[in-house]
């Protein structure tokens, strides 16, 4: 982001997603920036904006068919191609091509902006080192691993804690695409990012000052 220069980052509003909290996130990463934050439903208005953030939280098959349904799907791949995009939780899962999660035994496609499927936590008798037993879904803090450098981490320190709400993540074909990492039973994935793509499966939003940071990241982020 070049100082001086007003831009605009959309939040994309299709229905899905915890937007009033996304929003208010984003809207606080600006303060003392010279970024405009906005809350839209409007394809053009996506396609204006330097920078996009496509939240999603629900079920898989809803945000996608609300997404071609809104009109706005065309919109953002179109930025997914063409600016810095931030997909969090179920707008990180439906980044990859397929996810397990559906209405079917058949799962939901997503929209193959990074190869690779979503899957759900088989946790089934496994215990935590507590003794406890795992929980699905994940629900609460935990901490993310930084597999690989990257601007929209910036500062903020390895092994930092998270907020997570979610059964199912990601799983990409290229382990390159594979940027954070997080232990619940297993290690999974818990951010991708791609090119000018950066995804989480957390909330930074509801992640305390870490949180706030990386959104702050992204709008300085010119991959």
């Amino acid at each position: 982001m070049q100082s001086g220069v007003n831009q605009t980052v959309a939040v994309v509003d299709y229905g899905m997603g915890n937007l009033r909290s996304v929003a208010q996130a984003v809207i606080h990463a600006t303060t003392d920036t010279h970024v405009n934050a906005v809350i839209t439903a409007d394809p053009q208005v996506v396609r204006n904006a330097h920078r996009v953030v496509l939240p999603g939280q629900g079920a898989m098959a809803d945000c996608m068919r609300e997404l071609r349904e809104s009109g706005l799907l065309e919109s953002v791949l179109e930025a997914a191609v063409t600016k810095p995009l931030f997909g969090v939780c179920v707008g990180m899962q439906m980044l990859l091509d397929h996810s397990a999660e559906g209405r079917t035994a058949a799962g939901t496609p997503g929209l193959g902006l990074i190869a690779g499927e979503v899957v759900k936590f088989d946790l089934a008798g496994q215990t935590a080192p507590d003794g406890s037993r795992y929980k699905v879904p994940q629900m609460g803090w935990n901490r993310v691993h930084q597999a690989r450098p990257h601007p929209v981490w910036g500062s903020i320190a390895d092994g930092e804690w998270f907020y997570f709400v979610h059964s199912f993540y990601a799983r990409p074909a290229d382990a390159a695409h594979s940027v954070g990492e997080t232990d619940y039973g297993a290690r999974f994935t818990s951010a991708v990012a791609r090119d000018n793509i950066f995804a989480t499966q957390f909330h930074p939003e509801k992640s305390a000052d870490q949180g706030l940071a990386m959104y702050r990241n992204f709008l300085y982020w010119n991959p």
